[in-house]
């Protein structure tokens, strides 16, 4: 392992992550900033309250980019420089973590479903797929993006690991990198698990307030 290249090659992700694509592209297509309402979170489920599909689909795509983009990079470029699939864990971490704590955005950050699920996808394609089919299973019957993000975010290390000699190549680092960020984003949803107690939790569609 190279240390210098793989702490560059963290930081970097890291910087990635810490665009917030939810403000930006509200920005760009003259809506308003999505900290403002809603669920106050800057992710594409928020933005989709904004009424404007076609935000929260560039918004959830870009989301999904930043988490994927760098892991795919040190798949393709990392051997050369001694970088293995240890710092592929690393730097998915590290774009996951941008996102939920961005140093461009004041450190106030989303939930990080998007960039977990690119991440995941730049890990294992199909693991991605899973994890993803998980999420719309749930979202689709119950209407809640938090519930379905919780239970995808369990599911998606026991769906690693279970398919270790099935199709996929169990790696120690990458199913920790999995671990702690399902621990985060189950804890990003802190207020939505006591809403979904409570059942005052938003449901999909609908509008911002």
């Amino acid at each position: 392992m190279n240390p210098l290249g793989a702490v560059l090659a963290t930081l970097a992700a890291y910087l990635i992550g810490s665009l917030s694509f939810a403000v930006i592209v509200s920005r760009a297509m003259g809506l308003a900033d999505p900290r403002s309402y809603g669920s106050g979170n800057p992710g594409a489920t928020n933005v989709l309250r904004s009424g404007s599909k076609a935000a929260a689909i560039v918004t959830l795509l870009l989301d999904a980019a930043k988490g994927w983009l760098p892991v795919m990079l040190v798949k393709w470029f990392g051997p050369d420089y001694g970088l293995g699939e240890g710092t592929q864990a690393l730097v998915g971490v590290a774009a996951f973590l941008g996102h939920l704590w961005p140093v461009f955005f004041r450190f106030k950050g989303g939930k990080g479903v998007a960039t977990a699920a690119g991440v995941l996808l730049a890990f294992e394609p199909w693991l991605g797929v899973a994890a993803l089919a998980t999420w719309l299973i749930i979202a689709i019957f119950f209407r809640y993006s938090s519930l379905a993000s919780i239970v995808a975010a369990v599911f998606a290390p026991a769906y690693y690991l279970l398919g270790n000699g099935v199709g996929w190549t169990a790696s120690g680092a990458k199913a920790l990198a999995m671990g702690a960020m399902g621990l985060l984003l189950i804890y990003r949803h802190r207020e939505n698990i006591r809403r979904l107690l409570a059942g005052t939790e938003s449901r999909l569609g609908s509008k911002k307030s």
